[in-house]
């Protein structure tokens, strides 16, 4: 039978039986009949110590190698063995407009327009230069309202620019938390919280998804709240890039940063990437921290005889520094896979595995694990985090020694991810079994 119509995984738990079965041999024909198979074979998946497979279900810490990766990178090795500094203007990919490779598959990514989407940096590093144009606090507006539980970095960046700006973070940090008993968040406490402080807060700062339980909140619904106070906007991507299903432009959205190593499987300390919305591209004279690759490409090359910064038009024109060739390489690699395969069709593969998932651990595991990530497929991505009830630890070493590979997250969750790039729906099958041995 080909996939149902239905989303099954859209459906309250209870009536999901007529649409998935427990056995094995109905993974196998969910994998048979899926239209993204191919291109599991697009990518180096590790194996165990006797050469089989593992089970990756980590791809939103580190994704996996695409086998092309190493061709992009040969390439760029090639340029620089045979050109030296003349490769910034010739050979296949000059590096002098490296980035610019990005412009119409990076948008598409997160739905943007071309032109607001760069790729420079890290996440991090990334949030700092945007934040020193976007957050401009005054006496009467200095606050920052932020998601909890925060990754970590996120909120050191928060509480740094706030002392940076001459205020004091326990004033000026305002967190959503979750109800008590609760783990996820709910919009309407963010709008709240809104209404009571939001003609103080300067900015408001939210993951798209929120690492800790894989809750994706709703992004226009927030946007629409904290705009109604002339708030700015902003999102951490990291969890969302490459996840789910983006449209930062047509949201009001005016500024995210988001890594590229996770969902977007570009390796370890891969470069990042940036949105900034047009109407804020589009104004030149806007503050921000400059460097000369976000300068104007028909002066950048005059050094002295240029002494003023007059900067690119669009998200450009936050860089500071010429793009890292050599991390580049791999993202040519994984966003030409991203695109030739498209956001619609992963997610909707991705919302069958996760509902899949749940589905065969009530079957499987009741009562064992709290599944802390919503239910509505709608409200996350690829990741199901766990609530271990009894030695967290010792599962999570149980599970490495046969074959699987996902994380754990203090004090007692654990993290699973399977991504539809990669992962199967045997693969979840397998999973299960293992965790209710």
């Amino acid at each position: 039978m080909p996939f149902p119509e239905i989303d099954p995984s859209a459906l309250p738990l209870a009536e999901r039986e007529g649409y998935f079965k427990t056995d094995e041999s109905f993974a196998l024909q969910l994998d048979a009949q899926d239209p993204l198979k191919q291109y599991r074979a697009s990518f180096h998946i590790p194996t165990r110590p006797d050469g089989k497979p593992v089970i990756y279900f980590c791809g939103h810490s580190l994704g996996l190698q695409p086998k092309t990766a190493r061709a992009f990178l040969d390439q760029d090795l090639a340029t620089w063995a045979t050109l030296g500094v003349e490769g910034h203007f010739q050979g296949p990919t000059p590096w002098y407009s490296y980035h610019e490779n990005f412009r119409e598959v990076g948008a598409r990514l997160v739905g943007a327009r071309p032109g607001e989407v760069v790729m420079m940096n890290s996440l991090t590093i990334n949030l700092h230069l945007l934040m020193a144009t976007f957050y401009r606090p005054t006496a009467e507006r200095f606050k920052i309202l932020i998601d909890s539980p925060a990754f970590p970095s996120d909120l050191y960046t928060v509480q740094s620019q706030i002392r940076y700006h001459g205020f004091d973070p326990a004033q000026g940090l305002l967190q959503v938390d979750p109800r008590p008993g609760d783990f996820l968040l709910r919009e309407e406490d963010v709008e709240s919280i809104l209404d009571e402080h939001g003609q103080k807060i300067a900015l408001v700062l939210f993951n798209g998804v929120n690492f800790f339980t894989g809750q994706w909140f709703d992004m226009p619904r927030i946007v629409a709240a904290a705009k109604r106070w002339e708030c700015t906007v902003g999102f951490d991507l990291a969890h969302a890039a490459g996840n789910v299903e983006l449209h930062l432009h047509d949201w009001q959205v005016d500024f995210a940063v988001w890594c590229n190593y996770k969902y977007l499987n570009s390796g370890p300390g891969a470069v990042g990437g940036c949105f900034v919305h047009e109407v804020h591209g589009k104004n030149t004279a806007l503050p921000r921290l400059a460097g000369w690759w976000g300068n104007d490409p028909a002066t950048r090359f005059q050094f002295h005889l240029q002494p003023e910064f007059v900067p690119r038009a669009g998200a450009d024109g936050w860089q500071v520094s010429n793009p890292p060739i050599f991390s580049m390489a791999p993202l040519r690699a994984s966003l030409a896979l991203f695109d030739q395969a498209g956001m619609p069709a992963l997610r909707a593969k991705s919302a069958r595995l996760t509902g899949y998932l749940e589905f065969l651990l009530h079957h499987y595991c009741a009562g064992r694990y709290q599944i802390i990530t919503p239910q509505a497929s709608s409200r996350r991505g690829c990741q199901l985090s766990l609530l271990a009830r009894e030695h967290p630890r010792d599962l999570v070493r149980t599970l490495e020694d046969t074959g699987v590979i996902c994380d754990f997250r203090e004090p007692n969750v654990i993290r699973v991810a399977p991504v539809p790039l990669y992962n199967t729906f045997h693969e979840v099958w397998r999973f299960v079994q293992i965790l209710a041995r």
